[in-house]
C-alpha cells in the first residue's frame, strides 16, 4: 500500500512539473494626467520570474521606441513609459514655441492585445496610432513573438521547421486572398511581411501600411488555418 502511494505521488508531482502554469498579464493604463491625447494600453506579465521579466521589458521597450520624437543620445536613453511620455510631450511644447500660430493638437495612443497564449508561445500585438501634425496619423502594428519558457521573442523565421514550404503557402493564400490592384508588388514578387503571428484561428501575417501598397489601401492582411499550417510550426498548436 504504501509503494503504491509512493508511485501515485510521483505521478502526479511528475504531472504538475510537466504542466507549467500559463503566465498571467494584467491590462495596464499609462497616462499623462496632464495630458489625456497620451495613452498606453498595454498587457503586462505578473510575478517575477526572469521570462516575467524578459517579456515586459521587450514590451516596455517596444511602447518606448514607439512614443520616440527625434533621435536621442545614449546618455538621454529613456528608460520608462511615463518618462517617454514626458518627453513625448515636450518635444510638442518645443513645437508650439516655435508655432505659436498652430492650432495642430498631437496625439498618441499605443493598445495591445493578447492574440494567443499556449504553454510554450505568446503573441502580443501592440497598435500604434501617433498624429504629430502631418497630413494624416500614422498607424503601426507589431506582433511580438515569445518563447513562453524563457520570454525571450521569436524571429520569425524560427517559428516553421520548413521556411521554402512556409513562403510557398503564404504565397498561394496571398494570391487568393489578397486584391492585386492594391499591391505594389504582384504575386512573382512575393515576400513575407516583417509581421507574423499567432490567432485562435491561425497564423496571421500583416503589411503595416506602406509596406506593400499605398497609403489609402491601409493594413493588408490574411490568416491561414491550422488545419494547412501545423506541419511546418515549431510550435505545434496541437500539441
Amino acid at each position: 500500500m504504501k509503494r503504491y502511494l509512493f508511485i501515485l505521488c510521483c505521478f502526479f508531482t511528475f504531472i504538475s512539473c510537466k504542466e507549467d502554469p500559463l503566465i498571467t498579464f494584467k491590462e495596464t493604463s499609462i497616462t499623462d494626467g496632464n495630458n489625456s491625447a497620451v495613452e498606453v494600453n498595454i498587457p503586462l506579465a505578473e510575478g517575477d520570474t526572469p521570462a516575467v521579466n524578459s517579456i515586459n521589458s521587450i514590451i516596455k521597450n517596444k511602447v518606448i521606441a514607439s512614443l520616440q520624437i527625434g533621435e536621442y543620445d545614449d546618455d538621454s536613453k529613456i528608460e520608462t513609459i511615463k518618462k517617454s511620455i514626458d518627453a513625448f510631450n515636450q518635444e510638442f511644447d518645443a513645437f508650439k514655441n516655435d508655432f505659436p500660430d498652430s492650432d495642430r493638437h498631437w496625439e498618441a495612443q499605443i493598445d495591445g492585445d493578447i492574440m494567443y497564449q499556449s504553454e510554450s508561445l505568446i503573441s502580443i500585438a501592440l497598435t500604434s496610432y501617433m498624429d504629430t501634425g502631418g497630413a494624416h496619423g500614422n498607424l503601426n502594428i507589431s506582433f511580438l513573438n515569445f518563447n513562453a519558457k524563457t520570454g525571450k521573442l521569436i524571429a520569425n523565421t524560427d517559428l516553421f521547421n520548413d521556411k521554402k514550404a512556409f513562403f510557398k503557402l503564404a504565397k498561394t493564400y496571398y494570391q487568393n486572398n489578397i486584391d492585386e490592384k492594391d499591391a505594389v508588388f504582384d504575386s512573382e514578387n512575393f515576400v513575407l511581411p516583417a509581421n507574423i503571428g499567432y490567432t485562435e484561428d491561425g497564423i496571421i501575417l500583416l503589411y503595416n501600411t506602406y509596406e506593400i501598397a499605398a497609403y489609402s489601401a491601409g493594413t493588408i492582411e490574411f490568416t491561414i488555418p491550422y488545419d494547412d499550417v501545423n506541419s511546418l510550426l515549431v510550435f505545434d498548436t496541437t500539441q
